[in-house]
């Protein structure tokens, strides 16, 4: 039994049958019939024009060396076959494109891989906190002392409230959220002109590996970047301009313990 012809060698032959037609049709060795229908494929392909077009240029150079050296003394001219030049002009077109196409798509492919829980999370407290105006925490500023020092014994880890005052943003308060696998922490802050940031830490159970890239979390206008550090999850959210809130989790990254300079 005969197998089936595959479709990459059914591929390859029709490929190699365009292109024996093509060629006939520029040394007018093909019939008439044929030329009619090779001529129309010419019109409406682009593909076939432009191989017609390389073709001729091929052709019309030979004659102006010829045409050149006619007076003087012969010359021996070495003319690869024309299928084997285009093919492997075609492969290195085809090459150079795939190399292009992997590296545009790359960075995009690692951007819109999925963000860990935490961030998730992290980005939806801060998109239902954020816009409380009565009730956005559960402490308030205020109370810094208390608030700090309840939210470290039920995230069981010392935390530190990063200061953003050189930002211009002040801290408004912080709440207990349920995290991923234990209790998470919310701290709020706010500008002079309304807009706000949120904090968001985890309680560092020691399911997060450290990651030294930051990541960020992208939901309509919403930015959140967010890394790990000591086995716990850090995100700092908000709608500010995203240039800025890099700049700031830089900052917080290092106020926090972290090494922002791994993340360059």
């Amino acid at each position: 039994m005969t197998n089936p012809e595959r479709p990459e060698q059914a591929e390859a032959s029709a490929a190699a049958d365009e292109l024996r037609a093509l060629s006939a049709f520029i040394d007018d060795e093909a019939p008439e019939a044929e030329r009619a229908e090779t001529a129309a494929r010419i019109a409406r392909d682009p593909a076939s024009a432009a191989t017609v077009a390389a073709y001729r240029a091929q052709d019309n150079a030979l004659r102006a060396l010829f045409a050149a050296t006619a007076d003087k003394e012969p010359q021996v001219v070495v003319v690869r076959p024309r299928r084997r030049y285009l093919m492997a002009a075609s492969w290195l077109v085809v090459g150079i494109a795939c190399g292009f196409l992997m590296h545009m798509l790359l960075p995009v492919l690692d951007q819109d891989r999925p963000a860990p829980t935490f961030a998730q999370r992290a980005d939806i407290a801060y998109a239902v906190y954020a816009p409380e105006q009565r009730h956005a925490v559960e402490v308030a500023a205020s109370q810094e002392d208390h608030l700090v020092t309840w939210l470290s014994k039920r995230l069981n880890r010392t935390l530190i409230i990063p200061s953003l005052h050189e930002y211009g943003f002040e801290l408004v308060g912080g709440r207990l959220l349920p995290g991923e696998d234990g209790p998470a922490a919310q701290f709020m802050y706010q500008n002079a002109s309304g807009e706000r940031l949120t904090l968001y830490m985890t309680s560092g159970s020691g399911k997060h590996k450290d990651e030294y890239a930051i990541r960020m979390l992208r939901d309509g206008s919403r930015r959140t970047f967010y890394w790990t550090t000591d086995h716990a999850g850090y995100a700092l959210s908000g709608q500010i301009g995203e240039a800025k809130l890099r700049a700031i989790s830089f900052d917080t990254c290092a106020a926090l313990g972290g090494d922002p300079k791994k993340w360059q």
